[in-house]
Parts: structure tokens; C-alpha cells; sequence
């Protein structure tokens, strides 16, 4: 199988599995999810659906936001991890946008990238989920899968993206990457992976990934 043939097995067969994609991280409009996805470094997504709620309660906007103290918001996310570096991310970032942008969450992917705490994947997700720009996160289970399938060589997250952008039409990019993180949670994990039930990779995987595999299970 070409890189493109299998390109197009996995959209189909991510088609047929998840035609419609939930956005994992709850959030009501572009600054919510831009606070929940600078959370969920390092966290789950689970967890930061359990916290957000607590401190969009308290602050939802910028400029509610800045009127907390850095030690009231980390208090209240303490339980997502990196507490005191993130608390003061989000308070910075909060009086940016106020002082910058009127309160409003940019669009641009590098000045977005320029406020506290916001990295590429981070910006790449905000654009992508918040305004609809194709843009191509890459996250723990999407570099994994990219490997696993062959279609990067699994350096790191700059080359997998790269990878994953020049091999997927940019129509596909928005859902596609949620559909592959889906499908890695579910069906292609890090740990207790059950290759029989993982089609993608069982049908377009690197054959070393499937041979280690069956030689792990015959030990």
C-alpha cells in the first residue's frame, strides 16, 4: 500500500466509525477553550472537564478572569497539575487579551502562540475546534498512530504534523484529527493494545510495529 492508499483507508474507516466527532474538551466559546486546552497539558481530558466548570463559575471571560488572583486560580485547578506555572499562564494571558485585543481571542495561529502558556498544539487546537481554520494538532495519540501506521518516523511532534499535513487533504484536517484521537483512546492505545480489534493499524500498519507486536504475545 502507497502513503496515499493508506491515507484514504484511514479517512474512510474513520468516516464510517465516528461521522460525527465530539470535541473532548467542554468550552462555550473561544476563551473557554482556549483555558481548558492550556489545562490539559499533561492532564486528561476527563479531569479538566471536572475543573473547568469550577473556574468558568467563578471567571468566564478576560476580564472576569484578571479580577481573581493568580493564587485563586491556582487553587482551584490545582487538581489538573502544573498549578502554579498554568495559574499564572492563564492570568497572563487573560490581561493580554484585554489589554491587546479588546477581551477577543485572536484568530492567528502565531499570535496566539505569543500569549503565556501557549504553545503550537495549544494554538493549532484554538483555531482548528474555536474558528474552523484547518489546522493540524498533534497529540500523544496522534504521534503514536502516525508511527504505528508507518506514515512518520516518529522523531517527534513538529515531524509528525509536518507528515500528517502534507499526506491528508486540508478538508480532513479539522476532523481528522479528532477522529484519530478517538480511535487511538478506543482501539490503539499506548498500553493493553489489542491488535485484533485495531483494523487501521492491523490493515496499514509498519511491520515492524505488527511484528514486534505478535512476538511480545508469543513470549
Amino acid at each position: 500500500m502507497t502513503k496515499a492508499e493508506k491515507a484514504k483507508f484511514i479517512i474512510d474507516t474513520l468516516e464510517e466509525l465516528y461521522p460525527e466527532v465530539p470535541i473532548p474538551l467542554e468550552h462555550q466559546d473561544p476563551y473557554t477553550l482556549l483555558i481548558a486546552v492550556l489545562l490539559s497539558a499533561q492532564s486528561t481530558d476527563v479531569r479538566v472537564n471536572q475543573i473547568t466548570p469550577l473556574l468558568f463559575q467563578k471567571a468566564e471571560t478576560p476580564f472576569e478572569m484578571v479580577k481573581l488572583s493568580v493564587e485563586q486560580i491556582r487553587e482551584i485547578i490545582k487538581p489538573v497539575g502544573l498549578s502554579p506555572s498554568k495559574s499564572k499562564a492563564i492570568w497572563g494571558l487573560s490581561q493580554i487579551l484585554i489589554d491587546k485585543y479588546r477581551g477577543v481571542v485572536p484568530q492567528e495561529l502565531d499570535l496566539l502562540e505569543e500569549l503565556p502558556g501557549v504553545g503550537h498544539k495549544t494554538a493549532s487546537v484554538v483555531v482548528s475546534q474555536a474558528f474552523g481554520i484547518p489546522a493540524f494538532p498533534v497529540d500523544t495519540h496522534i504521534h503514536r498512530l502516525m508511527y504505528r501506521w508507518g506514515l512518520s518516523n516518529g522523531k517527534n511532534v513538529v515531524q509528525t504534523e509536518k507528515d500528517a499535513r502534507r499526506l491528508f487533504p486540508m478538508e480532513h484536517w479539522n476532523k481528522l484529527h479528532l477522529q484519530i484521537i478517538w480511535y487511538g483512546r478506543q482501539y490503539s492505545q499506548a498500553r493493553g493494545w489489542n491488535l485484533e480489534r485495531d483494523i487501521i493499524t492491523k490493515t496499514v500498519g509498519r511491520k515492524t510495529v505488527i511484528r514486534e507486536y505478535y512476538k511480545k504475545k508469543t513470549r
